[in-house]
């Protein structure tokens, strides 16, 4: 084989190993940016909401604010509801949480941790959307300032594109699950402020 055609070969195993590499790499960014989008069913969330609700507390109107924070990597969830006044209240109630749901990559579950102006924590997971792909049960692993043995659950099921019902329940040791508090939030905007600081005014 004489040297030109020994050039032409090497040029085109070169060639072919450069592309080989280049097409490998995509599907390699390509796989990696499927993997990595582990929030896609909870997109429809972000955004501003308001609603009403009733249950044990009584009659309330809230408000609520999902975003992602932190470069996208996690998301946060503001809520505030205000309660009428009842015979058991007669001042009414306000009150306050905040959160955020992680992706847990070793358990391949999502982890929610909840402060709530009363001292309690919460610490909820979940497998992620139920078949249907419009429900979400978020169910407590740990609750922080609250006595031994209480279990809660948060569910979140999508009734049209600008609509989700939320049910929050509670067990008291030893009991079933039972309706504290439920209610629908409507979408506002499908903007958020994006603050990563629960100090923000005009929530």
């Amino acid at each position: 084989m004489n040297r030109s055609a020994r050039t032409v070969l090497v040029t085109m195993a070169l060639v072919g190993i450069a592309v080989g590499t280049a097409i490998t790499a995509s599907r390699a960014q390509t796989g990696a940016g499927q993997a990595q989008d582990v929030w896609k069913s909870f997109r429809f969330f972000i955004g501003r909401w308001e609603g009403q609700g009733e249950g044990q507390g009584g009659v309330s109107r809230g408000k609520q604010e999902w975003a992602f924070v932190l470069r996208d990597r996690f998301l946060s969830v503001r809520n505030e509801a205000v309660f009428d006044p009842q015979e058991k209240n007669p001042k009414g109630e306000r009150h306050e949480d905040m959160g955020v749901i992680s992706f847990d990559q070793t358990r391949k579950v999502y982890v929610f941790r909840q402060f709530h102006v009363e001292g309690f924590v919460n610490q909820y997971v979940s497998p992620g959307p139920e078949a249907d792909g419009k429900t979400f049960i978020f169910v407590s692993e740990q609750i922080e300032n609250i006595p031994s043995g209480y279990k809660a659950r948060l569910t979140y099921r999508i009734v049209n594109e600008n609509e989700f019902e939320q049910t929050f329940d509670l067990a008291e040791p030893g009991k079933e699950f039972a309706c504290y508090s439920k209610g629908i939030m409507k979408r506002v905007s499908r903007d958020s402020h994006q603050c990563p600081s629960p100090d923000c005014a005009d929530f």
